[in-house]
């Protein structure tokens, strides 16, 4: 039996982004094949292969975010490529701070949150992760930001917002997993600014 309903949703998480990594692998090895044989040229193929390396980052990324966490560490390198993939050709920076292998679990709560601070920045913006020994602050800055209080209250308990959409599931999947493992989700919104703390 599960848990939670969230445990079977990072199963099946896990099982999607397992699914899927496999032929977008398969797709990239292709690629890389035609490109040796000088046959994988034009602006064809070089949409191709974006659309290849964005799909596979994305993954990782989810995997990470909505897949089982378990209980091993994820080191520095691993968290700042998986970043850097999903951020490559947006408005959106991520600096990730924390210098040694942090739980999956938290990594994975700095995911969600980031996604949240991603809502908030229509037009980009920068997104920064620290971690010290017990508390976690995702912070997003940007010249403009739009924060809708009925997403951004849920974090902190108000769940008489109604449903949320998919592209909102963050919003729902986070205070869930931070509680979980006893972790109460803090909001601080200023001019230009929000802040996670967890």
């Amino acid at each position: 039996m599960f848990d939670t309903r969230a445990d079977l949703a990072e199963l099946i998480g896990s099982r999607i982004c397992h699914d899927l990594i496999s032929p977008i692998g398969a797709i990239t090895n292709g690629l890389e094949l035609l490109e040796l044989t000088g046959s994988a040229t034009g602006p064809e193929m070089d949409l191709i292969g974006d659309s290849v390396t964005n799909a596979g980052a994305r993954i990782r990324f989810f995997r990470i975010a909505y897949g089982a966490a378990g209980n091993q560490a994820i080191g520095r390198n691993e968290v700042v490529s998986v970043l850097g993939g999903v951020t490559q050709g947006t408005r959106l920076t991520v600096q990730y701070a924390p210098p040694d292998p942090q739980p999956r679990a938290l990594v994975r709560l700095a995911f969600l949150a980031m996604q949240c601070c991603e809502t908030a920045l229509p037009m980009g913006g920068t997104v920064r992760i620290d971690a010290d020994t017990d508390r976690w602050s995702v912070t997003a800055t940007a010249d403009r930001t739009n924060i809708d209080p009925s997403l951004w209250g849920r974090l902190t308990g108000d769940d008489g917002a109604g449903a949320v959409t998919p592209a909102q599931v963050q919003f729902a999947l986070l205070p869930v997993l931070a509680a979980d493992l006893n972790r109460e989700i803090g909001v601080e919104t200023g001019d230009g600014a929000v802040a996670l703390h967890f």
